[in-house]
């Protein structure tokens, strides 16, 4: 092969390969890569929305089971701690 077509070849397999590339990319949701190597995202608005419904719920959930963590603490004391103990600071709770 001369200098100039193996050069040519090279360029088209290249190109053809990052078309290829991105087009795999692209169909199953991944980012698309750019000419400069950044990414370039879809932006979609209700995958956006799922984000934030999913971490506000998130953040809910965690300050439901720290709750239930202390509660679970407190029975745990109850049920451990001396029947004798545990009735003198229900009386002097009263």
């Amino acid at each position: 092969m001369d200098g100039p077509v193996f050069v040519v070849v090279l360029v088209a397999i290249s190109t053809v390969g990052w078309l290829l590339n991105n087009w795999i990319r692209a169909r199953h949701g991944y980012p698309v890569e750019n000419e400069w190597k950044g990414q370039t995202a879809k932006s979609d608005p209700a995958a956006e929305r799922q984000i934030e419904l999913l971490s506000s719920e998130n953040e809910r959930l965690t300050g439901q089971i720290s709750r239930l963590e202390e509660r679970l603490s407190v029975l745990e004391r109850i049920a451990t701690d001396p029947a004798e103990r545990t009735a003198r600071e229900i009386d002097a709770l009263r």
